[in-house]
């Protein structure tokens, strides 16, 4: 199997991160530079027409793309340690954190960063700078939320890491080095201690 994905961008972390806390060894990874528009060749096309990162590409010669498909199909294959829920009750919760943290924190950081940075530009055309900065704002609400909801439950999710924490903490480290975010700073203490809590996982290393 081939893992498709590009350095910093957030959603290939969410699924290197994941893999690490299985402890999932085996699959290649094959770098695509998104500034050099390498996911619009012909090749990456056929395995996402969608032209995004990441990828991963079957034994079968089949390619599945979005990282929560991704990370599904490697929850199945690779059971334990469980982080999208033991049972359908449990699951369903999960997915809920999971998809408010992909839908509202990462979103709003990526239309921030993708309207608003220089760096960013030849991947966003034309740029809004307007939109970007109210995206941002629109972040700093929720991760205001968030800092509230860890204060009565340890995890993103409730008593356990899953992969709503990973969603979470790679969009944070996203808005870390774009938007210079900095949880404590702009006084969410709990999600600052959250983040750091997470961060010292093993799997939170880059090169894991």
């Amino acid at each position: 199997m081939r893992l498709f994905v590009s350095a910093y961008a957030p959603n290939p972390r969410r699924v290197t991160m994941f893999m690490a806390e299985k402890g999932i060894t085996g699959i290649e990874r094959v770098a695509v530079d998104l500034n050099a528009g390498e996911q619009r060749s012909p090749d990456f096309l056929l395995r996402n027409p969608m032209a995004r990162v990441p990828v991963l590409e079957l034994d079968d010669g089949r390619s599945l793309s979005e990282t929560r498909a991704i990370c599904t199909w490697l929850e199945g294959r690779y059971p334990e340690p469980n982080l999208m829920g033991r049972d359908f009750e449990e699951r369903a919760f999960i997915e809920m954190a999971d998809r408010r943290m992909e839908l509202r924190l990462m979103l709003e950081i990526a239309q921030c960063v993708r309207h608003t940075h220089p760096g960013l530009a030849v991947l966003e055309q034309p740029q809004f700078a307007e939109f970007g900065q109210a995206q941002g704002s629109k972040m700093r609400a929720t991760a205001r939320w968030l800092d509230e909801e860890l204060g009565r439950m340890p995890y993103v999710a409730g008593e356990r890491f899953t992969i709503a924490d990973i969603t979470a903490f790679c969009a944070i480290e996203f808005a870390r080095g774009l938007m210079k975010f900095r949880p404590g700073a702009e006084g969410f203490d709990k999600l600052q201690a959250w983040r750091d809590r997470i961060a010292g996982r093993a799997s939170a290393d880059r090169s894991a």
